[in-house]
């Protein structure tokens, strides 16, 4: 995947995320309650609650809230129960994409999903249809200009897999998802904090799209995304939308 617009779409996406502020709150709290349902309301011994709170702070929500929806999942309130549901399909130009939800309401979920392919260009698959295409893995991005030496020696001696370079100088770090939260923790000790840090789907191979394409393709995803009962989505297109 090419380091520049690895780096570029990242940023383009991450900045997208915050202008949605509101929906990331929606979304954080579904995670901290099916995390929490799940796994048991104690951050320390649930590593996917410790996620979703530490998603909570970096999106501001307040603590009070995050400590009501653990109650709520946990029984202690009574709360909506969320099932997760993965579905898959193709955008533009045959770019697969991934949209995980959280959802009361399977019916409804599955309807507007699929509205949203048909009516902007894309089609929605069965299941396994893309995920092949991706890594589940921890992934952490650091700005170009970040030590490359610094980062490698601290990210592999707590366990990454692996780090990537970019054409640019960005600096990617892959961990398995169990590993994610080490290996971070080790990298900010060292006094390096990522822009982009997340247990992500990282596509293993992109799809370049530009100009007309790629301007379809993120109004494909901006719809998509703009679904209630949408948590994530993952794609494997490189969006040149200069």
């Amino acid at each position: 995947m090419a380091g520049h617009s690895k780096w570029a779409n990242i940023q383009h996406r991450k900045g997208r995320q915050d202008e949605k502020r509101g929906k990331a709150w929606t979304r954080v709290i579904r995670e901290i309650m099916v995390a929490a349902r799940q796994g048991g309301g104690d951050p320390t011994a649930n590593p996917r609650l410790r996620l979703a709170i530490d998603k909570a702070k970096a999106v501001n929500l307040p603590a009070d809230t995050v400590k009501r929806n653990i109650d709520k999942a946990t029984g202690n309130l009574e709360g909506v129960h969320y099932e997760e549901i993965r579905y898959e399909g193709y955008g533009i130009g045959g770019a697969a994409i991934i949209v995980d939800c959280m959802t009361d309401n399977r019916v409804r979920t599955v309807a507007e999903v699929r509205h949203a392919f048909s009516k902007h260009g894309g089609n929605l698959g069965t299941e396994g249809s893309v995920a092949f295409q991706f890594k589940h893995c921890g992934q952490l991005l650091f700005a170009p200009g970040t030590s490359e030496d610094k980062v490698m020696e601290a990210a592999l001696e707590a366990g990454a897999d692996d780090v990537i370079t970019g054409d640019d100088g960005s600096i990617e770090v892959l961990t398995a998802p169990t590993a994610f939260e080490d290996v971070k923790a080790a990298l900010e000790k060292a006094g390096l904090k990522a822009e982009v840090a997340e247990v992500t789907m990282r596509p293993e191979n992109t799809i370049a799209l530009a100009g007309d394409e790629a301007a379809r393709m993120q109004k494909l995803l901006d719809v998509i995304e703009e679904l209630d009962d949408v948590q994530d989505v993952f794609h494997n297109a490189e969006l040149d939308l200069g």
